[in-house]
């Protein structure tokens, strides 16, 4: 099997770590990395990491070309940019993995308040699954439109998915501290992700309003039967990769901690990419890092009744690039760790 691959927008950093997964799939062929700032040039001029690992050379998308020429295509454009590609590809036998927001929330009123921007494929709605495989993974393999999730859902989803499912934890005392590597601001110059203004300090950013929370409650939702809020609070850390979120949340009833480590381990049993981490040891962004892992650890707290799950992903990997290639791999009946499996990279 050859999958013919295009990917629009290839020079940010997701379509980076795209192409440097990619690079080394044995099914598939790059046929097209689109780009607005660099058509013309080199790819491996833009990421020299990837010199001779990619001879491709940036180009301006051409839609019709696309559709003609793939298989697949990965779409890592910022949210509102998606859905006029996907209303084309529509009906036209390509597979979409889309790396940004356009559908990932299944109401489109709830997507225009947090995002700002008018849906306008809206019917593509209904045909769009969430990609996030431990959890959907029968209805991704029949989609054609994947919804790749953001990368603080995955962290959050994954830590409280087994919890939610077996009612365990009071909904309504769900608390998520997540913290992001610079790199998941994307590639663009701003203030915010300067260097002097990120070494050597940390913040909190988006309180109460950051666009990844009905993502998150979607989903977790979902999972409980029921409509559910979080309080959810983003940091940025003075670090290119990770996120490490500590969910907290009242257990319903107590609960041994090594039940609730055999139970995370019986859910993620079978799952690849899911690491639950043995009793004393809780998880560190450096363990993740250059993995499509999510590693998974948790302690009880007898005096407040509360569990603490703590959660880990390199954001570019399992939080972006890494889940859109699990997708992509499960669209096309390919084992799910295809260019993927392996450790990181330590220290």
């Amino acid at each position: 099997m050859t999958i013919r691959v295009g990917i629009i927008g290839a020079t940010g950093y997701t379509g980076a770590e795209l192409v440097r997964i990619l690079s080394r799939h044995p099914e598939v062929e790059l046929v097209a990395l689109t780009t607005k700032s660099y058509i013309g040039k080199p790819y491996w001029e833009v990421y020299p990491h990837l010199y001779k690992y990619n001879r491709m050379t940036g180009e301006k998308m051409d839609l019709p070309y696309l559709l003609e020429a793939c298989d697949a295509i990965f779409i890592a454009l910022p949210h509102g940019h998606s859905m006029a590609v996907a209303l084309e590809a529509a009906g036209r036998g390509v597979k979409l993995i889309d790396l940004g927001a356009d559908f990932r929330l299944a109401d489109y009123r709830v997507y225009e308040q947090w995002y700002r921007v008018a849906h306008v494929a809206r019917e593509l709605l209904p045909a769009a699954v969430y990609g996030l495989p431990e959890l959907y993974r029968e209805s991704i393999k029949d989609a054609w439109l994947v919804a790749n999730p953001g990368c603080y859902p995955t962290s959050a989803i994954l830590a409280l998915a087994p919890l939610l499912e077996k009612k365990l934890i009071d909904p309504g005392t769900v608390i998520i501290d997540s913290k992001s590597g610079v790199s998941g601001a994307g590639r663009g110059l701003s203030l915010g992700s300067h260097f002097s203004e990120v070494n050597e300090n940390f913040k909190a950013y988006n309180i109460a309003g950051h666009r990844h929370t009905p993502e998150i409650e979607q989903e977790l939702g979902k999972i409980l039967g029921e409509e559910i809020r979080v309080s959810f609070t983003p940091h940025l850390l003075p670090v290119t990769r990770g996120i490490l979120s500590t969910v907290y949340a009242k257990l319903s009833s107590p609960v041994e901690q090594d039940e609730l480590l055999e139970l995370y381990s019986d859910f993620y049993r079978e799952e690849l990419f899911v690491r639950v981490m043995p009793r004393g040891m809780l998880p560190q962004i450096k363990w993740v890092a250059g993995t499509n892992h999510c590693d998974l650890g948790l302690v009880t707290d007898p005096r407040t009744g509360r569990v603490i799950i703590v959660s880990a992903i390199d954001n570019v990997v399992k939080g972006a690039s890494g889940q859109a290639v699990q997708n992509m791999n499960l669209l096309f009946g390919l084992p799910e760790d295809t260019a993927l499996a392996g450790p990181g990279l330590y220290p």
